[in-house]
Order: C-alpha cells, then structure tokens, then sequence
C-alpha cells in the first residue's frame, strides 16, 4: 500500500479544483485593526487590510476585553488545569455562564471550547436522550450542526432552506408520538439571510418539537443587548436550545448554549465532548465575560458595523458589482467560480495590501463560490472606496461581467 501516493492524489484534486486552501501567514495590531501584518510570500512583514475577520465588532481589540484577559493571567495564571470534572468550576467560567444565561433570558447556559463542539456535542447527545427522536435541520445548517446530527445517529430529515410550507410537510408526516427537534440558524452567514424565527416556532409547537437555533453570526450583532436575532424579533422565550460562539463578535474563543436547567444538566452530564475536554482558559473566559457586559450595554459599536456593512454594499451595487442581496451585516461577492475567486483574492492581497478568503465549495455550493466581506466599525470609507477601486480594476483585468445598472 502507497500510503504518501494515497495523500498525493488527494491534495491533487484540491488543487484540480482550485480548491486548495491557503491559510496566509498574519498577524493583527493591536489598536490599529483592520490593520494587520502579513509575512505570507515576501520577505519581512507587510501592511495589510484585514475584510474577512468575524471578530465583527473588533471586540478582540477592546482595552475592556485586553484588560481583563491580563488581569485573569496575573491573578490564577495561564490554564485552566483540566476538564471541569477533574480541574473544578473556575470562577470565571461560572460567571459567564449566569451572563449568557441573563443575555438569553434562559435558566442556565454551558461552556464549550468552540461553537462547532457546541453544536455537535449538544446535537449528538439531546437527540441520544429522546428515544426514537427525529431531528428537522435546515439544508443550509452549518457542518457542525450536520456532524452533531449524524453523531447522534438519529433519522433526520432535511427542509428546503427557510421554506415553511416543506417544514410543515415533513412534520405532519411523522408520528406524533415520536420526540423531535427542529434545528436552524438565525444569520446564515454564507448568504447573509435570516431564518423566520417565529414562523418555525410556530410549527414546531404545533406539531410538538424543541428547538435548537444556531446564533452565531448574530450574538453580540443583533437586538438591544446583543442576544441575536432571537432577542432582536421577541423570540428568545420560544426556542427552547440557543447555541452561540464567544469567537465572533465577542471577539474571543469558545462555543456555549443556553436553555431551561434541566436541559443543560443533561448536555453537561451526559455529552463527551464536554466532559472528557480541558476546560478553556481561564484568561479567554475572563476576555469573552468583558465582551459580553460591555456589549449589553454598549450598542455603538453594533451600530457602527450596520453603518459600515450598509456602505460598502451601497457602494459595490454603484460600481455595478456582484453583491449578494442580503438583509444583515455579511456582504457576499459573487463569483461563480473557485481558480476566479482565488485569482481575485491573490491579486488582492499581492497588489493592494487587502486580505479577503474566497469561499468554495464545501462551504458554499459548486457553482456560487464568493468573496465574503465582513466590514466592521473600525473599516473607514476611504478603505471602503480603495477596495471598491481595486475589485473594479481586477474585474476589469480578469473580463469579469459586471451588473447593469437598474
């Protein structure tokens, strides 16, 4: 057996594809974000513009957040000391649970190392205690959440994405007596849309299901402290599972849910991949609990990155480029192809100093592979009109189409 000729062929069709992945060589500065430094292909470092980050509100960068990560590494030192079972509950990690919990109007909430390990820890294990349980998922639901549902080994069944008449079908064909679990996203974040919160939760109390909403693109983005669009739309109380991530707007690390006690007693007692893993630094709990009270207090910087998203959407639709119609902050590039996508975003990077990752398929389906902007609060509009220029200029080069104007 020709094990490397076995690993060869494999990176080979990635490359076929234009799908190889390229993780460039970075570092951000501190107070100075977008601005970062990019050691990837030159000599020394070099000046760049960071458009792709998910830490959305620069809240990475926030004195409150670096102030307190410093804080907690003076006062117990560096790591946590092991799973909770084994090293105990930190401190820290309690009160930003009581936090996430308040932000949610939810009982309890529980701490994971990464939103992916939430939602597959979470996913795999709930649907393990409800016998026979049949989980309805959105066919444009994250790959964690699809791991955790086939973790589970429970029957799934896929609806067309936010489309409620296919839901409502797939529920009424099942028996009423089987348990069941309709699991969605708030902001798709490939798209850019919303899923129509009440509209499912609508359904599934008809038909007698729990819910299980994925906000990770919108904790800390959306609604008056920062719940998400759950809060945003008066939803929260009706879902029963809310899963967010600690490393997007609140500029962190670390995954978590939030729901009714009863419920989080059992994901804690019962899923691996809380139990059995070293708990996250006491320092990232004690960054991600800055964030988030400042973030429920604070909607400047909220407003600032609805403000910037809006502008330089405004602006690729002026210039005629392929903006995605979207109705939340994500500002998706079409393309419509991964060698063009990834050509645009080396040309980007090499010639203009501007870091965009294109975005391919398995993320995004063959065929609508995209550049995913994420303008922030800190992005001004002289960067807004540079990178427009230079996205007209390389179009131009590449004899891309661009959109007629109306």
């Amino acid at each position: 057996m020709n094990y490397e000729h076995i690993f060869d062929q494999a990176i080979e069709r990635l490359h076929s594809e234009g799908r190889y992945r390229v993780f460039i060589d970075i570092l951000r500065n501190k107070g100075a974000y977008p601005n970062a430094r990019c050691f990837h292909g030159h000599n020394g470092p070099k000046t760049i513009t960071v458009w792709c980050s998910n830490d959305y509100l620069a809240m990475g960068q926030h004195p409150k957040v670096i102030a307190a990560m410093e804080e907690a590494l003076h006062n117990v030192g560096a790591g946590s000391g092991g799973t909770r079972n084994i090293g105990g509950n930190t401190h820290y990690h309690i009160e930003l649970e009581q936090e996430l919990a308040d932000l949610h109007g939810k009982q309890s909430a529980l701490l994971f190392t990464s939103g992916y390990v939430s939602n597959d820890a979470t996913l795999s294990t709930l649907a393990k205690l409800l016998p026979g349980c049949v989980i309805f998922s959105d066919e444009l639901n994250h790959a964690s959440m699809i791991a955790g549902i086939r973790n589970s080994g429970c029957e799934k069944r896929v609806w067309r994405h936010n489309d409620m008449q296919h839901l409502e079908e797939l529920l009424a064909a099942e028996d009423p007596s089987v348990p069941k679990l309709v699991a969605f996203e708030s902001v798709y974040s490939m798209d850019g849309d919303v899923a129509p919160i009440h509209a499912i939760c609508d359904l599934a109390e008809k038909y007698n299901a729990l819910t299980y909403i994925d906000e990770v693109h919108a904790v800390g983005m959306y609604g008056a402290r920062g719940g998400g669009i759950s809060e945003r739309d008066e939803a929260a109380h009706r879902i029963d599972i809310i899963e967010g991530t600690m490393g997007k707007a609140f500029g962190v690390m670390g995954g978590y849910i939030a729901a009714d006690s009863k419920i989080i007693d059992c994901i804690r007692s019962y899923a691996p991949g809380f139990i059995f893993t070293t708990s996250l630094s006491p320092v990232l709990v004690a960054g991600v609990l800055a964030s988030v009270k400042h973030l429920k207090s604070s909607s400047l910087e909220r407003d600032g990155q609805q403000a910037a998203a809006a502008t330089l959407k405004q602006m690729f639709a002026d210039a005629g480029l392929p903006v995605m119609d979207t109705t939340t902050h994500i500002v998706p590039l079409m393309v419509g192809d991964p060698v063009r996508a990834k050509k645009i975003s080396d040309i980007l990077l090499a010639e203009y100093g501007v870091y965009v990752q294109p975005i391919n398929f398995p993320t995004v389906p063959r065929g609508t592979e995209r550049l995913r902007f994420t303008p922030g609060p800190t992005h001004s509009e002289e960067m807004m009109r540079d990178l427009t220029s230079a996205l007209l200029e390389i179009w131009d080069r590449l004899d891309l189409e661009l959109k007629q104007a109306a």
